[in-house]
C-alpha cells in the first residue's frame, strides 16, 4: 500500500486524491492504489495538476493501452492523435452518456483535463450506475438482468446552431455504429453489476421503440437520482479520472457563450459482459480497430 490520501466528496460516488503530483511520476504502488480507489469511488479528482499533453497521456497509459481520439474521425489535438479536444464552441455534451458505447469495446476509463473554464457554469456531472442498479426493486433488477440495448452514435443528440457545430455533427455521424450491449453489465475487475445505458442507448432488443423508451427512461431516472451524482466544479489544471464501465456523465450547457476547453484521453476497454456471460455484439459498423486496441 502506498498510503494514498483519498477523501470522499460524495456518499455514493467521487473522491479527491490529495497530495499527488502526477507530473513527477507515480510509483506502481500508487497507481495500484489509484486503480483500487477508482473501482470503489468510480470518479477521482486530482486538483491543480497543470499537466501538458504528454503528462496526461503518460498518466492515462498507466492504466492500459490508449484509444485514438474518437471512433468516427472527430479531429484530435494537432500532433496528438490520442487527445480529443472538448471545445464548447464545437459541441456541448448536454446529455447523460457513457463515452463511445456505440462501439463494441467502449473505453475502460476516461481522463479529462481542464484547460479553459468559464467564469460560471461549465461543471461536469458524473453518475454511479452501479448504485442505480442496487436502488432498483428486486423485481426490476431481475427484469433488467435479461435486457439488451442497442447503442448508436446516431441517437439524436442535442446540437448547437453554429457552422462549427454542424461540421462537428457531420463528422460525428460520418460512420454509423450500432452495438447491442447488456443493460446490466458485470464489471470485469470488481464483478459488480451496474446499469449500462445512457443517451446512446436507443432501443431494447426485441421491443418496439415506444416500449424501449419507456423502459430506458424508467431505468435512467435511477441513474440520475441526486444521491447517485457528483458535480465536478472545475479549475484550470484539474484532472478527473472516471470509470467508463459503470458511470455516466453530463456537461450542462449553462455557460452562455464563454469559452470552455478540456482535453480527453481514454483508456481502451473490453467488450461488456452481461449477467448471463454473453458479450456485446456488433449490429452495424466495423470493429473500431482503427480507434481502440483489442483488450482481453
Amino acid at each position: 500500500m502506498s498510503g494514498l490520501d483519498i477523501r470522499k466528496i460524495g456518499g455514493r460516488i467521487g473522491a479527491e486524491v490529495v497530495g499527488v503530483d502526477i507530473a513527477a511520476g507515480l510509483s506502481d504502488a500508487v497507481i495500484a492504489d489509484v486503480n483500487a480507489a477508482l473501482l470503489e469511488h468510480k470518479a477521482l479528482v486530482f486538483r491543480g495538476q497543470h499537466l501538458e499533453e504528454e503528462g496526461q497521456l503518460a498518466f492515462a497509459s498507466r492504466f492500459g493501452p490508449l484509444t485514438q481520439a474518437h471512433p468516427t474521425g472527430i479531429p484530435s489535438v494537432d500532433g496528438q492523435p490520442q487527445v480529443l479536444p472538448i471545445d464548447g464552441d464545437d459541441h456541448r455534451a448536454n446529455h447523460w452518456h457513457t463515452d463511445c458505447t456505440f462501439v463494441r469495446t467502449p473505453p475502460k476509463a476516461s481522463t479529462l483535463r481542464a484547460l479553459v473554464m468559464p467564469s460560471y457554469g461549465g461543471n461536469t456531472l458524473i453518475a454511479n450506475q452501479a448504485a442505480a442498479y442496487r436502488d432498483l426493486p428486486a423485481e426490476l433488477r431481475d427484469f433488467a438482468d435479461t435486457l439488451w440495448a442497442v447503442h448508436s452514435n446516431d441517437a439524436g443528440q442535442p446540437k448547437l446552431d453554429t457552422e462549427r457545430a454542424d461540421e462537428y455533427r457531420k463528422i460525428f455521424l460520418s460512420k454509423i455504429y450500432q452495438t447491442a450491449h447488456p443493460v446490466v453489465r458485470v464489471h470485469p475487475e470488481s464483478g459488480e453489476r451496474s446499469l449500462f445505458i445512457g443517451s446512446f442507448a436507443q432501443s431494447i432488443v426485441g421491443l418496439s421503440l415506444s416500449e424501449s423508451r419507456a423502459i430506458l427512461d424508467m431505468l435512467q431516472k435511477y441513474v440520475t437520482r441526486p444521491e447517485n451524482v457528483i458535480r465536478v466544479q472545475w479549475t484550470p489544471g484539474d484532472l478527473v479520472l472516471f470509470d467508463n464501465r459503470n458511470t455516466q456523465h453530463y456537461g450542462p450547457d449553462d455557460y452562455d457563450d464563454q469559452p470552455r476547453m478540456l482535453h480527453r484521453v481514454t483508456i481502451a476497454g473490453d467488450a461488456p459482459v452481461g449477467v448471463n456471460g454473453k458479450q456485446s455484439y456488433l449490429i452495424q459498423g466495423d470493429d473500431a480497430s482503427h480507434y481502440t486496441p483489442a483488450v482481453a
